[in-house]
């Protein structure tokens, strides 16, 4: 199995965290091409087949711009933080109708010591939100065991680091899963070690990663009236 990322793909990233400039990406963008994006885009284009058995409704696109990738600049205009570039790389596996309707999504993400494989929708608009804890409320079967099977959990977390300190407005208070409802983000994850991701099995790591997290985003799909 070939391998993608190597420690000079972090070691990239960590010199761009301190060196958060134009002058400076621009005299090391061809580093950035051989040890961080060139590496992605191969990676992208290997998961293809991978994601056409998880759901033929999702979508790699290993392109420069537009595609699964996310660009490496920051957008800073209502941002404190004017640095330009982002200290990470990040890819999202997205559903083939998600440029039209907001949708669930698979995220790869490349940082040193914080690697980690996502999925779900992350900050959705209000409309989106309320579609989802309305569907977990009446179908709270099929949320269990698409958020609490003991294998999904024993793989993955559910991301708490956003959540309303009760309940949202019209919504029970005594539901079963009214912690659930008060989630800012419907997210599913699970860390990779440096050592995966950047070894020889990180693709069949990723493979049953994204066949472990097919049954949530499966869920998250139905919320939203997509395919899956």
């Amino acid at each position: 199995m070939p391998s993608y990322f190597s420690e000079a793909s972090f070691k990239f990233l960590r010199s761009l965290a301190r060196n958060n400039n134009r002058e400076w990406f621009h005299a090391h963008k061809a580093a950035f091409e051989e040890r961080v994006r060139g590496p992605f885009l191969r990676l992208l284009t290997d998961l293809q087949p991978v994601l056409a058995q998880v759901s033929e409704h999702y979508r790699s696109e290993p392109k420069n711009v537009g595609g699964s990738l996310f660009r490496i600049q920051r957008d800073t205009r209502f941002a404190n933080d004017k640095a330009p570039y982002k200290t990470h790389q990040g890819a999202r596996l997205f559903h083939e109708r998600g440029r039209q309707i907001e949708a669930p999504s698979f995220y790869i993400h490349l940082q040193g010591g914080e690697c980690f494989i996502a999925a779900g929708v992350w900050h959705p608009q209000p409309d989106t939100l309320r579609k989802i804890r309305h569907f977990v409320l009446d179908n709270p079967g099929s949320w269990k065991a698409a958020a609490y099977a003991p294998a999904f959990r024993k793989r993955f977390d559910l991301d708490d680091s956003e959540m309303l300190t009760r309940a949202p407005r019209g919504f029970p208070a005594e539901f079963e899963f009214a912690d659930d409802l008060r989630r800012k983000n419907f997210v599913a994850l699970r860390a990779i070690d440096d050592a995966t991701m950047t070894g020889p099995r990180l693709l069949s790591t990723l493979e049953k990663d994204l066949q472990g997290l097919a049954p949530f985003t499966d869920y998250l799909c139905a919320a939203l009236d997509l395919e899956f």
